[in-house]
């Protein structure tokens, strides 16, 4: 057996592996986190574009009575051939924007599938399901990431491990040793030549190791030093991004919020011109016919209008989920997504 009695540099090793330990719970931590992260941003994401696809197979409806309508005022001679070029143009943009979300609505579904560790297609999202995000803010009880705690423990424990490997060649250290055997005579004369042969034995003695002239252990603290100061800086460096990722997310969240309520009041303002469309085809636009008076409101002219507001219906959808994804960024930047996470469970 071997034993450590004293030793300088021990304490500082059982320091540094604890220190190692919160760095590891810290990291996961992290990765918990970021995990939540990703996985609600796309459901949030696969179920705004699961509305956006309602809408646009509703605008696909829309672009294909415009069509017939530009056809058969083509053929009256109402329109040009371009109005109904343009009219199949409309209809093919719309047509592509429905495959594009089509295609990114299966990526995420299988985006959320490996996340979760669930079957593709299991997941469906429900709107009624999503929780409200808190509104944080830059000034709102800050709060350390994990990640930024995690770099500065692993720093703290590069730190513990470079002054012990300082002390252990300036400092002595003691140790202590026993061994015990049993000599036995069935295959060894060994009482031939021992006088006094006793079968069992017992050694044991203390070492003092006084590495002063130990240029290895010298080198060895130089190196763990460099990479407990690499460490130091970059656990700074983490901070550092943590503030500037914070300062961008806040100017970032002020500009989407704006945006959010621009298009919210533009798809009640194409709502509202939709209507007025619809109750002036049914009732007329009351302007007296005759030259230079306002034309009288056409099938086609709803058309456009329903196109137009199931187009900015889709936009308003776009900037809410903007919003969303910059306020859980915020949430996980300030060290507040635990908390949210701890409250979704509690429900």
């Amino acid at each position: 057996m071997q034993s450590l009695v004293f030793s300088y540099s021990q304490r500082q090793y059982v320091k540094s592996a604890r220190a190692a330990i919160d760095a590891a719970n810290l990291s996961l931590k992290d990765a918990r986190e970021q995990v939540a992260l990703d996985a609600s941003t796309t459901y949030i994401e696969l179920d705004t574009l699961n509305r956006e696809l309602e809408a646009a197979v509703q605008q696909g409806s829309f672009t294909a009575n415009l069509v017939q309508i530009e056809q058969q005022r083509a053929e009256a001679g109402v329109d040009s051939h371009l109005d109904l070029l343009q009219a199949n143009l409309t209809a093919a943009n719309l047509k592509l924007h429905r495959l594009h979300l089509e295609a990114r609505a299966a990526t995420l579904s299988k985006q959320i599938a490996v996340l979760t560790g669930l079957p593709v297609g299991s997941v469906l999202p429900d709107h009624s399901s999503i929780p409200e995000i808190p509104a944080v803010g830059a000034d709102e009880l800050p709060r350390s990431p994990a990640g930024v705690d995690a770099a500065g423990s692993l720093a703290n424990s590069k730190r513990l491990q470079a002054k012990g490997d300082d002390l252990l060649w300036r400092r002595p250290q003691v140790g202590f040793g026993a061994v015990y055997n049993y000599d036995s005579n069935e295959l060894n004369s060994y009482s031939t030549y021992y006088q006094n042969f006793t079968p069992n034995n017992v050694s044991f003695g203390i070492q003092v190791t006084i590495p002063f002239f130990d240029f290895a252990l010298r080198a060895k603290a130089k190196e763990t030093a460099a990479e407990a100061l690499r460490a130091t800086v970059e656990a700074e460096q983490a901070q550092q991004q943590s503030d500037v990722q914070v300062a961008t997310l806040t100017g970032h969240l002020r500009e989407l919020d704006a945006q959010a309520e621009v298009a919210g009041l533009k798809r009640q303002i194409a709502s509202e011109q939709l209507q007025s469309v619809i109750a002036q085809l049914e009732l007329g636009n009351g302007a007296p016919s005759g030259p230079g008076a306002q034309p009288q409101t056409t099938p086609k002219s709803e058309q456009l209008a329903r196109i137009d507001e199931r187009q900015k219906y889709e936009d308003a959808l776009d900037a809410d989920l903007d919003l969303a994804k910059a306020r859980l960024g915020l949430l996980r930047a300030l060290g507040h997504m635990e908390d949210w996470l701890r409250e979704l469970h509690g429900k």
